[in-house]
């Protein structure tokens, strides 16, 4: 099958199962050990890579091992603590106003819906479908990151800049039974082959059903 054989919506299910034989079991690469240091980890990574994160979070961890921990810390120590990832005052206040949020609404428990995921200081809507894909294996939306949103546009799924647009349209073109997969696999296929400045086009096995195979 090529591109041109197919609608918008046959390549979303030709991509989705390419991607389930490619990547079967697609896990975030932030190193965590429980739902604490996931949520963490997960806020620390926007605009930043998930490389940068895990070189902060053992030291980091260490001196943070709880919610009350983090909602009694000092803003200008934490700010210190987490410097190496970008937007750290702002991140620091968050995970702050995060920690006692939780504290004070959900006696330090994760809620487990997005509706109240997104509740959090500091938590939108993308890291709460990450956060609920890692932990529960729940898919209630797609991941949009800029992987997501580069590989999705090269592969002709949507044509929206805006992360909620694509998901929509995303949404709308892989099935529901791919949707935790394709978020994964996604995500990993842009970071390693459909890269930025130079697309391995030529090892991708998406290539066949791609309009951008090649071109870019």
């Amino acid at each position: 099958m090529v591109t041109q054989d197919l609608t918008i919506k046959e390549r979303g299910i030709e991509i989705s199962r390419l991607l389930k034989d490619v990547y079967p079991n697609p896990k975030t690469e932030l190193i965590y050990s429980n739902e604490m240091q996931l949520v963490v980890s997960v806020m620390l990574s926007a605009q930043t890579t998930d490389k940068k994160v895990n070189q902060i979070t053992p030291v980091l961890f260490k001196k943070y091992k709880s919610w009350e921990d983090f909602a009694g810390a000092d803003l200008l120590q934490l700010q210190q603590d987490i410097r190496g990832v970008n937007f750290h005052l702002g991140k620091a206040d968050r995970l702050i106003k995060a920690a006692r949020y939780l504290l004070d609404n959900h006696v330090g428990v994760l809620p487990s819906a997005i509706d109240e995921l997104v509740k959090i200081p500091g938590i939108a809507r993308k890291s709460a479908n990450v956060i609920m894909q890692e932990l529960w294996d729940i898919a209630e939306g797609i991941v949009v990151d800029t992987h997501m949103s580069r590989v999705s546009f090269r592969l002709g799924l949507t044509k929206n800049t805006d992360p909620v647009k694509i998901e929509k349209d995303l949404m709308a073109q892989i099935p529901k039974e791919y949707w935790r997969n394709f978020s994964g696999a996604m995500v990993l296929h842009g970071r390693y082959i459909c890269t930025a400045r130079k697309p391995k086009c030529v090892e991708c096995v998406l290539n066949k059903v791609c309009p951008s195979a090649f071109k870019v």
